[in-house]
């Protein structure tokens, strides 16, 4: 029989085997065939010598017979997972993208600067045997992914934004290696309360959307405020629900909620905190009135608290919009918040597959707005600045401690 005939009938038949069942039929005509089968049958159907060799063994050894039905392997066949035959190849890829991780560098975030061949190669100098084709998969699975540009930023880049970044990730690097705390804060957007429109859709019987209210500009709305605390090591939050403004009052009253609920039991043996904040807003760099209220917390708790704010224009970048946040807005989309316990329980039911915990409460204080910090009480706040941005980065001391600024 000639290879082009051998090639004709593999083309009828394959479309209608498997992997096992090719490698049988393969082995079935070069047996047939004689001295030199092997061969004309490789030529005929692209299927490699060792690939037609180990089919004519398994007829010989009847293993065939062994493999269960509806599988093409025996079982422990094929080729083993890359994280199965390196355990610990995410971690170093995990460390290798955190340098250059856009946005929050403190632990992994988004996306990554580095192109897939890049990293194979980084992981080849390891030891790894790996092909950038693997590295894709292996991102998405610790939480990357490729994105375009969005524009959300206007001005000039501040030259020490990337050196912020190191600055932040090292110094979260040196909290969490001592089991201290390094916790992410921010406000997220206030909502409406009320049967209003919640941007998002849900499934529902078709035909039949849920119906809400046409007009959600009166003044006298009650709007609800979640300041967020978001526990890097843990992967747990705190969402503290107000009623009323956001001041850096209520910034570090949620924050001091977060260390008397949930912050002192996980870390009993704390004597610093480490907070990772926005440029801007209650909790900015410039708000005199939030480094007053962490000298008191400080003063409460004993805790050194360090801050480190990231560089103007980058506020969404902060770690607890990605890691908390955003899965609060996926679990109440399209889903009218009708009054304050609506909000708590929705936050409060927020999960995700890798372990995340949400704990949530309301605040009904009323924050007084304008308040004026004079010259005289800053000087009064124990306050050490770093020498890198000291404006971005600074530490405030227990009013009663003896550390020496």
């Amino acid at each position: 029989m000639s290879v082009e005939k051998i090639k004709k009938k593999y083309e009828q038949i394959s479309k209608y085997l498997d992997e096992r069942e090719r490698r049988i039929w393969a082995a079935v005509e070069a047996r047939s065939l004689g001295h030199g089968g092997i061969k004309m049958v490789a030529l005929a159907t692209g299927l490699t010598y060792p690939t037609i060799k180990k089919g004519i063994e398994e007829l010989k050894s009847s293993t065939t017979m062994s493999v269960e039905k509806g599988r093409i392997r025996r079982p422990g066949g094929g080729r083993k997972s890359i994280t199965e035959k390196y355990p610990s190849i995410e971690k170093d890829l995990l460390d290798l993208v955190e340098s250059s991780t856009l946005g929050d560098p403190t632990t992994p975030l988004l996306w990554t600067s580095k192109s897939h061949r890049k990293l194979a190669d980084e992981l080849q100098k390891k030891g790894y045997s790996i092909s950038y084709v693997t590295v894709g998969p292996l991102l998405k699975k610790i939480g990357y992914s490729l994105q375009a540009n969005k524009k959300t930023k206007g001005g000039s880049k501040n030259p020490d934004r990337d050196a912020q970044f190191r600055h932040i990730a090292d110094k979260a690097k040196e909290f969490l290696i001592a089991e201290q705390p390094v916790i992410s804060v921010d406000t997220k957007k206030k909502e409406l309360i009320g049967n209003f429109r919640n941007n998002g859709q849900e499934y529902s019987p078709k035909g039949q959307p849920k119906e809400v209210n046409v007009y959600d500009f009166q003044e006298e709305l009650l709007k609800a405020v979640p300041y967020g605390v978001y526990d890097i090591a843990r992967n747990e939050g705190w969402v503290n629900v107000g009623i009323s403004r956001d001041t850096a009052m209520f910034a570090v009253e949620s924050i001091r909620r977060w260390w008397n609920g949930l912050g002192k039991a996980r870390y009993p043996h704390a004597t610093k905190l480490m907070i990772t904040a926005d440029g801007g807003g209650s909790n900015g760099s410039r708000t005199r009135l939030f480094k007053l209220e962490l000298q008191k917390l400080a003063n409460e708790t004993n805790l050194e608290i360090s801050v480190c704010h990231f560089p103007p224009g980058t506020s969404k970048w902060n770690k607890i919009e990605h890691r908390m946040f955003s899965f609060i807005s996926q679990n109440w989309r399209a889903r009218p918040l009708l009054d304050l316990v609506t909000v708590v329980n929705l936050i409060a039911a927020t999960t995700t597959k890798t372990g995340l915990k949400i704990s949530c409460e309301i605040d009904e204080n009323i924050y007084q707005t304008g308040i004026e910090i004079t010259k005289e009480k800053m000087e009064n706040i124990r306050i050490k600045r770093d020498d890198f941005h000291g404006e971005w980065n600074y530490t405030i001391f227990p009013q009663k401690s003896n550390v020496i600024i």
